[in-house]
């Protein structure tokens, strides 16, 4: 099997004055290439949002990447149980707030080491922005210290938990300074990006996610989110999946693909 590995792309995003309002806990836009929404623009100039996709060469099986994140809340059951029934594997980004409140899915994904790699979302799912502002809405840690604790306040709750050590962080919003996105490399975290934006912080409508998570490339990166139960996007997302298992995709975790590439992986 040919070897495959992770490409990133950095791309810093403009402030755009009159943007439109945060939704939730929107992690930001997705490419155009995936045939998505046009790029929103986060509320802090400056900021970096990462790219990261799975190379992959015509005529090679289609691969796909899921990512969600579990930023606080409940646990969406749709979007689970599609993943443990049809053995689906994929990432999962916790914060130690929503492992917390979801202890009997906690132990569900620790039952399911082969389909689930648990890392890193943050302790308190604030944007890893290294000075002060707002991110969609939702106030940044503020200072290089702030960024610190929050990224080894969420490593050390998966361990806690009993999930082995992360090595990737994706931080609420998705957003970063680049002088974070460093320091949190020092740290020794690999920063997850994405190329596709499954539910924009599961506030689409559910016929938006499906259609979306369907229409997902050879080598995409997916977002979404596994949190939000109450919300219509989480049913999209769940029949997204099955739409791209039916188009006989191999679905693949971060882990597996850096392992692949004999860990030529960055950010």
């Amino acid at each position: 099997m040919r070897p495959l590995f992770l490409a990133a792309l950095l791309a810093i995003l403009p402030a755009t004055v009159g943007a439109a309002p945060p939704v939730g806990e929107r992690p930001g836009a997705s490419v155009a290439a995936a045939g998505t929404e046009p790029k929103r623009a986060a509320t802090m100039k400056g900021l970096v949002e990462p790219r990261l996709a799975l190379s992959s060469e015509v005529g090679s099986p289609v691969r796909v990447a899921l990512t969600f994140d579990a930023c606080s809340g409940k646990t969406d059951h749709r979007i689970l149980s599609v993943l443990v029934t049809n053995r689906i594997p994929a990432t999962i980004f916790a914060t130690a707030r929503w492992l917390k409140r979801n202890p009997d899915t906690a132990a569900l994904l620790k039952a399911n080491p082969d389909l689930f790699e648990v890392e890193n979302h943050g302790a308190m799912h604030v944007p890893a922005v290294d000075r002060p502002g707002t991110v969609y809405g939702i106030r940044a840690a503020g200072s290089p210290d702030a960024v610190a604790a929050e990224v080894a306040g969420g490593a050390d709750a998966l361990e806690k938990a009993g999930f082995p050590a992360p090595r990737w962080f994706r931080g609420a919003t998705a957003r970063y300074t680049p002088t974070a996105m460093e320091a949190i490399g020092t740290m020794g975290y690999r920063v997850a990006g994405y190329s596709l934006n499954g539910d924009d912080g599961a506030s689409v409508a559910a016929a938006t996610a499906e259609k979306r998570l369907a229409g997902a490339r050879d080598g995409a990166v997916v977002i979404a989110h596994i949190n939000q139960p109450d919300r219509a996007a989480g049913a999209g997302v769940a029949r997204g999946i099955l739409a791209l298992k039916a188009r006989g995709v191999t679905f693949v975790r971060l882990a597996d693909a850096a392992e692949e590439a004999g860990g030529k992986t960055g950010h």
